[in-house]
């Protein structure tokens, strides 16, 4: 069953607001079994709705149209349905009726705008008139159209309680069984996944897409099929062969983050984090307690930009910095060490580097980064050289020393 999505709003179109409501139908109609035949973005104008509406009608078997329900003038997506599928606009007394219960509870005034949400093209059903949020299904040359706020908590709601449901039992035969995976790849070339891949020969029926999201590859295998069966059997086997060839440069799945899956790791092995960065400035320590439950694991950091905090907080020696210098390999592993003595943990992990866009030199230019960790049993730093713009060496740093603690405890016994 093929859906179309058309999204609504000069706001959309200006790209003063982010279109997140057709990316979240469209992931959720495409994971229920159905197929997105087209994504349409259209501004507040009656004649291009319209035009875009009845061109969906043709194309698609369904059709979902958000934004341009509310009450103020630049609102035109009814006025615009009623021309184009020629249904006048009436009042749907249930919605009217709440309004005007709504409207006496807090004023005197007998109209308002509010009651420009009762006035819809004939034959509309209100998908929820007792939540006061505008929104509705119409039933078109026998293909259904839903009309949903533009505010995406609103839509949301709307689309996860009434779209699907009513869209399941419309068609049941032209649903398809949808089995799909994200494989999240760190530290491997987009050209190296997709050489990799290609040496499989995958069946016809399984489908590959690869996304680059600095600093990984987003490799989706996605198979869909009315054989359920078939398809479970080809979807298991597929992910098998790719785990093959791809080995550790996959991290995680789906919506896995590589902070995610090093929180799991020290939680099924029962040990404890702490942090230590200089070039970063934080950033670590930030992604890590993004996670919710970060606390079992993390201890604590140390952003410790200039040497004397250096010196102070993290007991890296004088010496060893005129020496060697802040971004330097004895640097590094100084400061792992120094975190995990004061922080007591069972792992500590440092970062500096050079972020830019100034501070390089040709013996270390900008990009030269090291990352140290330190455990009771051993301590190594490795020594990496990035490209980029700060934030993206900032980025990858952090993400390269989350890798190197993940790729740790993979080896260890839980």
């Amino acid at each position: 069953m093929k859906v179309e999505i058309i999204a609504i709003g000069d706001e959309l179109t200006s790209g003063r607001i982010l279109n997140t409501t057709s990316s979240f139908a469209a992931r959720n109609l495409f994971e229920a079994g159905y197929e997105i035949s087209a994504m349409n973005t259209i501004g507040d104008t009656p004649h291009l709705i319209g035009e875009a509406l009845k061109q969906a009608l043709i194309r698609a078997d369904a059709v979902l149209v958000t934004g341009g329900l509310g009450t103020t003038d630049d609102d035109m997506t009814n006025e615009a349905v009623s021309k184009a599928l020629n249904r006048p606009t009436m009042p749907n007394f249930e919605i009217l009726s709440s309004i005007r219960t709504h409207l006496d509870e807090i004023t005197t005034t007998p109209v308002s705008q509010l009651e420009k949400l009762a006035w819809l093209p004939s034959g509309a059903e209100a998908l929820s008139p007792s939540s006061r949020m505008a929104g509705y299904q119409l039933i078109h040359d026998d293909k259904p159209i839903f009309f949903l706020p533009g505010i995406p908590s609103q839509m949301q709601h709307l689309l996860v309680e009434q779209v699907l449901p009513k869209l399941s039992t419309w068609h049941k035969d032209h649903r398809l069984a949808t089995y799909q995976r994200i494989f999240r790849i760190f530290n491997l070339p987009e050209t190296e996944v997709n050489r990799r891949i290609n040496t499989l020969d995958l069946c016809p029926d399984v489908h590959i897409g690869y996304y680059p999201v600095f600093p990984e590859v987003h490799l989706s295998l996605t198979v869909r099929d009315k054989k359920t069966n078939n398809g479970r059997r080809l979807f298991k086997s597929s992910c098998q062969a790719i785990s093959t060839v791809l080995g550790d440069s996959i991290y995680g799945y789906d919506r896995d983050s590589m902070e995610m899956v090093v929180g799991r790791l020290l939680i099924e092995r029962n040990l404890k984090l702490a942090v230590a960065e200089s070039c970063t400035g934080g950033l670590l320590c930030s992604r890590i307690t993004d996670t919710p439950g970060s606390s079992a694991y993390l201890l604590g950091g140390v952003v410790a930009y200039a040497n004397d905090l250096k010196i102070e907080y993290l007991g890296v020696a004088a010496q060893l910095l005129e020496t060697h210098g802040a971004v330097s390999r004895e640097t590094a592993e100084a400061m792992a060490v120094g975190v995990r003595s004061r922080s007591r943990a069972d792992i500590a992990l440092a970062v500096t580097g050079i972020a830019g866009p100034a501070g390089g030199t040709p013996e270390k230019p900008v990009g030269t980064v090291y990352i140290a960790i330190a455990t009771s049993e051993e301590n190594w730093v490795t020594k990496f050289h990035f490209h980029g713009d700060r934030a993206q060496i900032r980025e990858i740093s952090a993400q390269s020393g989350l890798d190197l603690v993940r790729k740790y405890l993979l080896q260890k016994v839980k």
